[in-house]
C-alpha cells in the first residue's frame, strides 16, 4: 500500500468526520412524534426493554442496552439468531421491544416478529428503511435513515451507526430525565467503577469524633502544634467556645507564622489560624470533595453538618485509598 502524506491522513479522516456530524444534524431535524411516541411507551414498560439487533447494529443495541440499565431503564441486549433458538425465553409480556435494522429485511430479525406479536408487545423500530417489513409489522418506527455513509464507498455502515447509537444515547437520557434519576440511583448501579467511588458520600469516609484535630480560639500556638502532630492531617480547626467554626491552622500557617518573626511559645491560635476555611457538607459527593481540593489546592476538607457545625475531616489520603485518583 503506498504511503500518504500527512495532509492526506488528516483530510480523509475530517472528511469522515464532517459526513457523520452532518449525519446527526439530519438525525436532530428528523426527530418527531414517533419518537416522543416510543419514550410514552418506554417509560411506561413494567418489564425491562429488550435490545434486538444483529451485525454492526447488534452492537449498538448492546451499547445502547447497556447505557439504558446504566440510567434507570432495565435493558437487555437479545441475539435475533440466538432467540430462535431458546432465548426468546427471556422476553416477557411486561416488556417491550426496541429492534434496530437499518435494512428492516435482516431475515433473523423478521422471523422473531410473529414470536413478539404473539406476547402483544409493543415493538420500536429503528431503521433506514420506513417502508421495510420491520416497519410495517412495528408499533412505533424511528427513521433513521441517512444520506450518506462515511465510507467512500458508501457501503460500510458508519453514518448509519453513529446516528444510531446518538439516538440510543438520546433515548437514554430523555428517560432518566423523565424518571428523576438520581446520583445516588447511578451510585448503586456502578459500586465497583471510578464512576460509583466518586459518588460516595463523604460522610462515608470522613474521620469523626475525637480524630478530628480541634483547639479553641483562645488557646496557644502550642496547643494547635501538639493537636496538628497528635492527628496526623497536618491541620486543626479552630472553634470558638460555642463551638462554632471560625478558622484554620495548616502546617502552611504555621510555617507562614514563623517566617514573619512571631514567636511559637507566645503566640495565639487567633494570630496564626486562617479565618472562613474550606468546608463541605457531610451528604455530598467524595468526588465534590477532590474537585474542592483540586480547585484550592488544598489536602484537607472540614465537613459540616446541617446547621454549620463541624462534625469531621477528611484528607486527600482518605480520598487515593477509596482508589479515586
Amino acid at each position: 500500500m503506498k504511503l500518504l502524506n500527512e495532509e492526506k491522513i488528516l483530510e480523509i479522516a475530517r472528511r469522515t468526520i464532517d459526513i457523520e456530524i452532518e449525519s446527526l444534524f439530519e438525525l436532530k431535524k428528523s426527530l418527531n412524534s414517533s419518537f416522543v411516541k416510543a419514550i410514552e411507551i418506554l417509560a411506561n414498560c413494567k418489564g425491562k426493554v429488550v435490545l434486538i439487533g444483529i451485525g454492526k447494529s447488534g452492537i449498538i443495541a448492546r451499547k445502547i442496552s447497556s447505557t439504558l440499565s446504566s440510567t434507570g431503564t432495565p435493558s437487555i441486549f437479545l441475539h435475533p439468531a440466538e432467540a430462535i433458538h431458546g432465548d426468546l425465553g427471556m422476553i416477557d409480556k411486561n416488556d417491550v421491544a426496541v429492534i434496530i435494522s437499518n435494512s428492516g429485511e435482516t431475515e433473523e430479525i423478521i422471523n422473531i416478529i410473529p414470536y413478539l406479536k404473539f406476547l402483544n408487545i409493543p415493538i420500536i423500530c429503528i431503521t433506514g428503511n420506513k417502508n421495510s417489513t420491520l416497519a410495517q409489522k412495528s408499533d412505533v418506527i424511528i427513521d433513521i435513515k441517512i444520506i450518506r455513509e462515511a465510507c467512500p464507498l458508501n457501503l460500510a455502515p458508519t453514518s448509519s451507526t453513529t446516528a444510531t447509537l446518538v439516538l440510543g444515547d438520546a433515548i437514554a437520557i430523555t428517560l432518566m430525565e423523565l424518571k428523576g434519576f438520581t446520583k445516588e440511583q447511578f451510585a448503586k448501579l456502578h459500586p465497583g467503577g471510578l464512576i460509583g467511588k466518586r459518588l460516595k458520600r463523604v460522610y462515608e469516609i470522613m474521620h469523626t469524633g475525637n480524630k478530628v484535630p480541634i483547639v479553641y480560639e483562645d488557646m496557644s500556638i502550642k496547643d494547635a502544634i501538639i493537636e496538628i502532630t497528635s492527628k496526623g492531617f497536618g491541620a486543626v480547626a479552630v472553634l470558638d467556645r460555642n463551638g462554632n467554626l471560625v478558622g484554620i491552622i495548616t502546617d502552611g500557617d504555621l510555617r507562614r507564622y514563623i517566617e514573619k518573626g512571631n514567636d511559637l511559645n507566645n503566640g495565639t491560635v487567633i494570630s496564626a489560624m486562617t479565618r472562613n476555611p474550606k468546608t463541605i457538607k457531610y451528604n455530598e459527593t467524595v468526588g465534590d470533595a477532590l474537585n474542592l481540593m483540586e480547585k484550592y489546592k488544598i489536602t484537607v476538607l472540614l465537613v459540616l453538618d446541617e446547621q454549620n457545625k463541624l462534625i469531621g475531616i477528611i484528607h486527600l489520603h482518605d480520598i487515593l485509598r477509596e482508589g479515586i485518583l
